[in-house]
């Protein structure tokens, strides 16, 4: 797909949170037209995953215990230790990425599923960035379920598919700076 062809669409729903621990929450909400079960087999299996995540696994990870998250948006792949904490199928995946840990619940609607993605990073400077990295890879996820797949978006190829002006809409809407701090 050509960068001028593709369609972002609108932002998700979006909030923040600071945690105890001086980490942050970034909550993003979409709904997506598919049951609950092709989601959960695009969020844990590993071919799927590489299709559209920023990273790939080392095995499913529909069930708790240690794996390994390649990242792929880069020259070099580089692996993140990573441990599923929670896999209610298909409900709530829970899982450690690096340092960040990641929870997707799945909640089933009357036109398909409520995907909820509530990822903790080390600061507010990370809320915007974070938020339009997800957004690009749930468009590109969204295609893959739709059976319309695109490649991933990831790394510096973001740039060319509106990832700073997502960035900076998110932060927007969060009332952050680029750096995190409140805007002015």
């Amino acid at each position: 797909m050509r960068a001028a062809d593709f369609q972002a669409g609108p932002l998700a729903e979006v909030s923040s949170r600071a945690e105890a621990d001086g980490r942050w929450t970034l909550t993003l909400v979409r709904d997506l037209p598919h049951r609950p079960e092709p989601v959960w087999a695009v969020l844990t299996e590993p071919a799927r995953l590489g299709a559209w995540a920023p990273y790939t696994a080392d095995r499913n990870l529909a069930a708790t215990g240690p794996a390994t998250l390649t990242m792929v948006d880069g020259q070099t792949p580089a692996d993140q230790p990573a441990t599923v904490t929670r896999a209610d199928a298909p409900h709530v995946l829970a899982h450690t990425w690096g340092e960040d840990s990641v929870r997707w619940e799945l909640a089933p609607t009357p036109s398909g599923t409520r995907l909820t993605l509530a990822h903790t990073v080390e600061g507010p400077q990370w809320l915007a960035q974070v938020a339009a990295g997800w957004h690009l890879c749930l468009v590109v996820a969204a295609r893959l379920l739709d059976g319309d797949p695109i490649p991933p978006i990831v790394g510096r190829a973001a740039t060319d598919y509106g990832w700073e002006g997502l960035r900076d809409a998110y932060a927007a809407r969060l009332g952050t700076g680029h750096d995190g701090t409140a805007a002015g």
